[in-house]
């Protein structure tokens, strides 16, 4: 008998259940007046899921989608979605944001790139180094590592 099979006979033994035990073994619980984990996700969270959601899509200059991205296109589409407005380019993005540490950084948090003070290049993290975005002309909307250390994080409000 495996462990997951024991935890509910013991539960019936003890008489009751506490709701850490019901989500050790998988299970749910209802308590009013909480969320459920789908409408407790984040704007940035359901952003992020939205982006990840066009893998393979191709780039295209200017484009917002829903078929087609660019850089900035991906990420106002994505927020969009989301419920949230962004402005069309990636820099005008970068000063609508709440600009934050690489170490405070969360899934989520859009990925600024940078040369000296120009913005050139924006995407998702995805959490692990990792960004959803639309590369550039010939490629599709994917995840990679981020591969600079030329970048800036900022938070959408």
């Amino acid at each position: 008998m495996t462990a997951l099979n024991r935890v509910p006979s013991l539960m019936v033994r003890a008489g009751t259940a506490s709701a850490f035990a019901i989500a050790a073994v998988g299970g749910s619980v209802v308590v009013p007046g909480v969320a459920t984990d789908a409408s407790a996700a984040t704007v940035a969270t359901k952003a992020l899921q939205i982006a990840a959601s066009k893998k393979g899509s191709p780039y295209a200059w200017g484009a917002t989608g829903p078929r087609r991205f660019d850089c900035s296109g991906l990420t106002l589409y994505s927020f969009k979605k989301a419920g949230k407005t962004l402005p069309r380019t990636a820099a005008q993005q970068y000063n609508k944001t709440r600009h934050i540490s690489a170490g405070n950084r969360q899934a989520g948090d859009l990925v600024f790139f940078h040369s000296g003070s120009s913005v050139y290049h924006v995407g998702i993290y995805a959490g692990k180094g990792k960004i959803w975005h639309a590369p550039r002309t010939g490629d599709v909307v994917r995840l990679q590592k981020i591969w600079t250390s030329s970048v800036w994080y900022g938070r959408v409000n």
